[in-house]
């Protein structure tokens, strides 16, 4: 086979493989119902502009767990149930080491990636099978696992524990 030939036929073979793989790659849909996060900074996937926002449907979507634990602003263990944050995380192909998170009162915190890589961290929106509404903490709690986790049982860890979250930024 001629040299040009061998060229042709690796880019056509480099070009079908890159349609193979742009065409399995998820896609993020459009919200259809009310945005309850955006997520915005160092990430590979969104459907607006910069940006990955999540209605309620987009988020359970993603599949969510349960927590039980402890909360320092709850009496005794509650249950919740939201999305794990490294799922949220792996969903929009972040690449950061700091989430800087923003509650809807401009409440803000810096998160590290680290912490919801290494533990159980969910971004809660029902607690004791009742949805979080943004009098009680809600629509989304990022909820710690202290119960199963007892080293997390610190002044910082209360910190990174935001409510009323709306958005996060990855750094």
């Amino acid at each position: 086979m001629p040299k040009w030939a061998a060229n042709i036929a690796a880019a056509c073979g480099l070009l079908l493989l890159g349609l193979t793989v742009s065409e399995a790659r998820a896609v993020l849909p459009v919200p259809s119902g009310p945005v309850l996060l955006s997520v915005t900074g160092s990430i590979a996937e969104a459907n607006g502009e910069g940006r990955a926002e999540f209605d309620r449907q987009m988020l359970e979507a993603l599949g969510t767990v349960r927590l039980r634990t402890w909360t320092p602003w709850t009496d005794g263990v509650a249950e919740f149930e939201g999305v794990p944050a490294a799922r949220l995380l792996d969903a929009v192909g972040a690449a950061g080491t700091v989430l800087l998170a923003l509650a809807t009162n401009e409440y803000s915190v810096e998160i590290p990636v680290e912490l919801v890589r290494r533990y159980p961290v969910i971004l809660a929106m029902s607690m004791d099978g009742e949805q979080l509404r943004l009098r009680d903490k809600g629509p989304l709690w990022v909820v710690m696992p202290w119960s199963d986790y007892p080293e997390l049982d610190s002044q910082e860890s209360r910190y990174w524990s935001i409510w009323q979250l709306r958005s996060i930024d990855v750094r």
